[in-house]
């Protein structure tokens, strides 16, 4: 299994419109994505939020890398960030 914790300070006031784009990516990856076990949004607080995700294996989250939908609205999410995300891929032990 491979977790990934995914931290992204956004610009103040763009707390709801972040939150429509990222959301829809959760929702295209958890209904397409076979790999994966889950992929949520928590925020942290108002310019902060978490992407906790987890696949069942390195190939997983490759294809996950690779989909149309976590392109296109990534590029969208990035206009919402003041920095890059903070991106940690970890290996269950």
């Amino acid at each position: 299994m491979i977790g990934v914790i995914a931290i992204l300070k956004i610009k103040e006031g763009k707390g709801a419109e972040f939150e429509a784009v990222a959301n829809q990516l959760v929702e295209k990856v958890n209904a397409n994505e076979e790999g994966v076990v889950y992929y949520d949004l928590y925020r942290q607080d108002d310019t902060t939020y978490v992407f906790l995700e987890k696949y069942k294996n390195q190939a997983a989250l490759d294809v996950h890398r690779k989909t149309g939908y976590y392109k296109s609205l990534g590029a969208q999410i990035g206009a919402f960030l003041v920095a890059a995300p903070d991106v940690k891929v970890l290996e269950a032990v």
